[in-house]
């Protein structure tokens, strides 16, 4: 079996102390890629520098956090993109958090920066991954009217309606850990066709036990459990969530 973590952020500051044995037991479990999500340029940039010594094993998508609203950094770190593409392969997590964000304007410059994501994912030819916390029904249909090709929606806790429109669309799923514990995620995966899902640790975060750090070694978790979910082999699982990563990304191992 081999996994692909389509979503983590490996350089969240938990990991300062033992960064590289979770790299390590992340390879000892059968991950064989890990994409890692950065939200400024220096946590790009450090992400870079970790690469080099994991070539073709940890890669990078630069993101946006739904509660920032701060333009002028914006600019400049999407000016950072431009100038990096040949390392980054795709764009986000950016979208919509109506969790953290309750006031209906604020809401509204939310859309408004997530559509100019959208736009720019468009202009560098990457793909989006998409954070829609509270917010799903939006992100899709704003996703849809933008007519956007590329999508993975991560950690999903939206209706199982519009996941069908998101499949509809093309659009991805990536399930993390925590959906042992999840039974929204767990009917997300009843609904959604396994051509439709990857794999994600969403690290630190959304572990399969509450209140623990998680790790990408835990995509043995989600694995299992949808498996179990569509009385399928965990080993057609692990080969079909691995090509759609890979084909998605356009990685070659």
């Amino acid at each position: 079996m081999r996994f692909v973590d389509v979503h983590c952020h490996i350089m969240d500051e938990c990991f300062d102390n033992d960064r590289e044995e979770v790299l390590m037991r992340a390879k000892k479990s059968n991950v064989i890629a890990i994409i890692s999500c950065a939200f400024s340029k220096d946590e790009a940039m450090k992400t870079i520098k970790l690469m080099n010594s994991h070539k073709n094993f940890l890669f990078l998508t630069c993101g946006w956090d739904s509660t920032n609203f701060d333009i002028n950094t914006l600019t400049e770190y999407q000016s950072f993109i431009v100038n990096n593409l040949d390392v980054i392969i795709g764009i986000g997590e950016v979208g919509l958090d109506y969790y953290y964000i309750r006031d209906s304007s604020l809401r509204n410059k939310q859309k408004e920066i997530f559509i100019s994501w959208i736009a720019f994912a468009k202009k560098v030819n990457l793909p989006i991954i998409v954070h829609s916390r509270n917010a799903g029904d939006d992100a899709i249909e704003l996703l849809i009217s933008e007519n956007v090709k590329r999508v993975i929606l991560h950690a999903f806790d939206g209706k199982i309606s519009w996941a069908k429109k998101a499949v509809e669309n093309g659009f991805f799923f990536s399930i993390p850990p925590s959906i042992v514990r999840s039974s929204q995620k767990q009917q997300l995966v009843k609904n959604i066709p396994l051509e439709s899902i990857m794999l994600e640790s969403d690290a630190p975060v959304l572990s399969p036990y509450a209140n623990q750090r998680n790790e990408p070694a835990n995509l043995i978790y989600s694995a299992k459990m949808i498996s179990e979910l569509k009385n399928i082999n965990i080993e057609l699982v692990s080969e079909i969530t691995t090509q759609n990563a890979l084909s998605f990304f356009n990685i070659l191992l």
